[in-house]
């Protein structure tokens, strides 16, 4: 079996673009990969163009590392967030097209499965008025449901610093969503890197009341003293990773014992393979992994392809209930939460396929997503600014 050649699919909403790849076989055998890329999109399709010429088409899609390995390293330049997150189509949809080939699913592939549901937690669910009364009512039809886990940030467009009067508004939409959840669900909290280590801290200490599961990015990615330094004073587990598109750059983090579960986006980092060899050199350091899942239905399959046979994976997030609900319908056979957690699919490859003809209703769109401007959470770019 050899591939012909690829093709290319965007699924566009106002805040996200969804590249879509699938790759075509000369035994008419297809596969599909995806990603979602920020304010990238136009030049994640011109480097597909060219990888398709120079690595892709011919290659065996069995030949799966043979093919990554080209890909990655045949172009001598050092492969980035873009360069990587082509990777991760092209090496998704060939994993696709193998499980179909043999007739079993992804994760019969890569070792057999560790469990038979992959819980889940909510995420693009407060897209509503940035107010306690709000947030509550919001929070209450997560659980409402089925869903006992949710991330949010509350931080508006803290950077760096927050002042005392955003701080006990923060504290004060926390305090609505933990009462709207109770006790008994998981409750995330995101910084998306915002803060400095003192800030970070502070506000860790105001939020422990309220019990979070993790706190994400307390701190931005590039340096990680500043997250060693937040690590060593909070009581909190510490997540992150999302912004890491290499699995080597990982390599620091893990020698520095600062995160407790890590969070691959498997559609920027390479892959299904590569952040499952991501994941067993988390499970030597003791650390979790939680994948970073802003993309549709196919990357969300693709996820629980890697979350079913890997010992230590935790939960997955999922937008796709809340945000941009109606592109599930791209997808036949999305992966849908039921009481919380997602079933693991038994379907040969990833379990899904792309309908082109419904994908061809969302055009791709000037998509952007700012998080330093006012209204981000609502994820339109209506919203003032």
């Amino acid at each position: 079996m050899r591939i012909t050649g690829i093709t290319t699919h965007v699924v566009g909403t106002p805040w996200r673009n969804l590249t879509h790849v699938r790759v075509h076989t000369d035994e008419g055998l297809t596969g599909v990969g995806e990603t979602r890329m920020l304010g990238h999109t136009d030049a994640l399709l011109g480097y597909l163009r060219e990888a398709e010429r120079n690595h892709i088409a011919g290659s065996d899609p069995f030949a799966v590392e043979d093919l990554v390995r080209r890909m990655k390293y045949g172009d001598y330049g050092r492969a980035g967030e873009i360069v990587m997150s082509g990777i991760a189509c092209v090496e998704t949809a060939c994993w696709d097209i193998k499980g179909k080939a043999l007739g079993v699913p992804v994760w019969q592939l890569l070792g057999g499965r560790v469990t038979d549901r992959v819980k889940a937690y909510a995420n693009g669910w407060y897209t509503t008025e940035r107010t306690p009364e709000a947030y509550h009512a919001a929070a209450r039809r997560v659980v409402e449901r089925g869903y006992r886990a949710l991330k949010i940030d509350p931080f508006g467009t803290g950077h760096l610093e927050l002042d005392h009067e955003k701080t006990r508004y923060a504290v004060s939409l926390i305090e609505a969503v933990r009462d709207a959840i109770g006790p008994e669900c998981e409750l995330m909290l995101e910084m998306h890197g915002r803060f400095s280590p003192a800030t970070a801290v502070r506000l860790a200490r105001e939020m422990a009341p309220f019990a979070p599961a993790w706190i994400e990015e307390p701190v931005p990615p590039e340096n990680l003293k500043a997250l060693t330094k937040v690590a060593q004073k909070v009581d909190l587990p510490i997540a992150t990773g999302e912004r890491i598109h290499d699995r080597i750059e990982f390599r620091e983090l893990f020698e520095s014992q600062a995160a407790d579960v890590v969070q691959p986006d498997l559609g920027h980092l390479g892959g299904i393979a590569e952040t499952r060899k991501l994941a067993a050199t988390a499970e030597t350091h003791y650390v979790l992994v939680a994948p970073h899942n802003v993309g549709g239905p196919v990357l969300t399959a693709a996820s629980l392809q890697l979350a079913g046979c890997t010992p230590n994976f935790k939960i997955l997030e999922h937008f796709n209930d809340f945000a941009d609900a109606e592109i599930t319908h791209v997808v036949k056979g999305a992966p849908r939460v039921v009481d919380g957690y997602f079933e693991l699919p038994d379907t040969p490859g990833l379990g899904v396929e792309l309908d082109t003809d419904a994908a061809a209703e969302f055009p791709q769109q000037q998509a952007r997503f700012d998080l330093w401007a006012e209204g981000w959470e609502k994820r339109d770019p209506k919203s003032p600014s």
